[in-house]
C-alpha cells in the first residue's frame, strides 16, 4: 500500500475576482463538479489543502452542504474515498484569508502562483516550478473560474505559470481539467 504523501503545495479555486467573456470583473458561481474533481485530483497528488474562495454567502452555504454530505453525512459511509478527497476543502471569503490560514497553520506565508490561459513575460514553466518547490517553501497555486483571474489580481502574484497549450488554437479548458493536467505535470510519475 502506498504511503500518504503531502507536498508543499496548496490549491485555491477562486470565484472572485474573475472575469466573464466580456472582460468584466465578476463573482462566478460554484460548481459541484469542480469541488468533486479538483478535490480528488488534489488528494491524488498530495496537495495539502484545497481552498474554495467566494465572498457570496449562498455559495459558501452550497459548498458547506455538499462537503458536509460527503464528509459527515450519508456520502461519507457510501464512498469513503470521496470523503477523504472532499475533506481537503476549506472555504474562505478571499485570497487574503487563504494566505492568513496557511500562514497560521503552515508556519510561513506561501509564494503565490497564478494560472492563466494567456502568455506573460512573467511566466514560469512547469519544470521551473517543480524545481522551485524543492526549496521547501510553501506555495499556493491559484486557479480562476469563469474566463480566468482578473489582470489586476494576476499582477499581484509572485509568479505566473505557463498556460496549458494543446495542439490546436482552441484554449478554453474547464478549470477542473486544467487543475488535473497541471498537478500531473508537477507531480506525476509518468
Amino acid at each position: 500500500m502506498k504511503k500518504s504523501y503531502k507536498t508543499n503545495l496548496y490549491v485555491a479555486l477562486t470565484h472572485y475576482p474573475v472575469v466573464n467573456k466580456n472582460g468584466d470583473i465578476i463573482t462566478s458561481a460554484v460548481t459541484n463538479l469542480d469541488l468533486h474533481d479538483i478535490s480528488r485530483a488534489a488528494k491524488t497528488y498530495g496537495v495539502r489543502s484545497f481552498y474554495v474562495v467566494t465572498p457570496l454567502a449562498d455559495q459558501k452555504a452550497l459548498v458547506e452542504k455538499i462537503v458536509s454530505h460527503w464528509v459527515k453525512g450519508t456520502g461519507s459511509r457510501y464512498n469513503p474515498k470521496r470523503r477523504e478527497a472532499l475533506d481537503l476543502i476549506s472555504i474562505k471569503n478571499s485570497l487574503d484569508e487563504v494566505i492568513d490560514h496557511i500562514s497560521k497553520n503552515g508556519g510561513d506565508s506561501p509564494k503565490t502562483v497564478v494560472t492563466s490561459a494567456g502568455h506573460s513575460p512573467r511566466n514560469i514553466n512547469f519544470g521551473k516550478f517543480r524545481e522551485m518547490m524543492k526549496d521547501g517553501n510553501l506555495y499556493l497555486l491559484i486557479f480562476g473560474t469563469g474566463w480566468g483571474l482578473s489582470e489586476e489580481f494576476i499582477t499581484k502574484a509572485d509568479y505566473v505559470l505557463d498556460p496549458i497549450v494543446g495542439n490546436t488554437d482552441y484554449n478554453h479548458l474547464s478549470v477542473r481539467s486544467a487543475t488535473a493536467i497541471i498537478l500531473d505535470r508537477l507531480f506525476g510519475k509518468n
